[in-house]
């Protein structure tokens, strides 16, 4: 039987569907009428004429290996990630502004997962992870970013200082949150092509990750606590990213 993943949960199976972006075998239900929003699902899926299913609630909760299930989930083919050549260049005719995000060794899933909601809400364009030392594209990431991972474009680099330097190259600038930086993401220019990157959970972005960096920038704090949760801090600077792009272009 060939690999698939399992989503769970009312976003991730819902927005797996709208996206299109992988095939979805089956959709399973839990026994029982369905309340409004998963009988949406019901007729979406019905819709695109993908095969429907109902199961126990100890069924769906074996298959998912989750309770939080929310009485739904899909069998689904993988995520397929792009390969690094898919990534653009800062001047290339028709197209936006490159917008990048790159995770450096974000292993817990649950940091990935709100990083890619993020990511989608403020119009990142792909965000690139490692190949390993990296929180795989699973469906607990798709379930913590509420279905984000479905529509986002993954880039995984087997080299990720290689991939920068690349990035460099094509015109685009790497920015990389650091929180001992003297910069002050308020104070940055991030209007033009750029790829932030956010390092991992305790230990920050990488040192040669860090050395790759055009610029590092850092969160101005107060208070006893000497950095933000790798999602929060991600979060902070990809909105000042967002709220410059989109004053440029008013």
């Amino acid at each position: 039987m060939k690999a698939q993943d399992i989503l769970y949960g009312i976003h991730p199976v819902q927005e797996a569907i709208r996206a299109g972006r992988r095939r979805i075998h089956s959709v399973i239900f839990m026994s029982g009428k369905l309340p409004q929003r998963l009988a949406e699902i019901r007729d979406l899926a019905a819709a695109r004429g993908i095969s429907i299913k109902t199961a126990s609630a100890d069924h769906l909760r074996t298959i998912t290996k989750s309770s939080r299930h929310q009485g739904v989930a899909a069998e689904a083919a993988p995520y397929e990630a792009l390969s690094p050549k898919a990534l653009p260049a800062a001047s290339e005719p028709g197209t936006e502004v490159p917008f990048l995000l790159v995770a450096d060794c974000i292993t817990d899933p649950m940091n990935l997962g709100a990083l890619l909601r993020t990511a989608l809400a403020v119009g990142v364009h792909t965000v690139i992870t490692p190949r390993d030392r990296s929180a795989p594209p699973t469906p607990v990431v798709s379930s913590a970013s509420a279905g984000a991972l479905e529509h986002i474009r993954m880039v995984q680099a087997t080299n990720l200082v290689r991939t920068l330097q690349e990035l460099k190259e094509k015109g685009i600038w790497i920015f990389g949150l650091d929180h001992r930086a003297r910069q002050d993401c308020f104070q940055t220019d991030f209007s033009g092509p750029m790829a932030l990157v956010i390092g991992g959970e305790g230990k920050g972005i990488r040192p040669l990750v860090k050395k790759t960096c055009d610029h590092l920038v850092s969160i101005p704090q107060q208070g006893a606590v000497a950095s933000l949760n790798a999602s929060v801090a991600g979060a902070v600077v990809m909105y000042e990213a967002y709220r410059q792009r989109t004053k440029k272009t008013d």
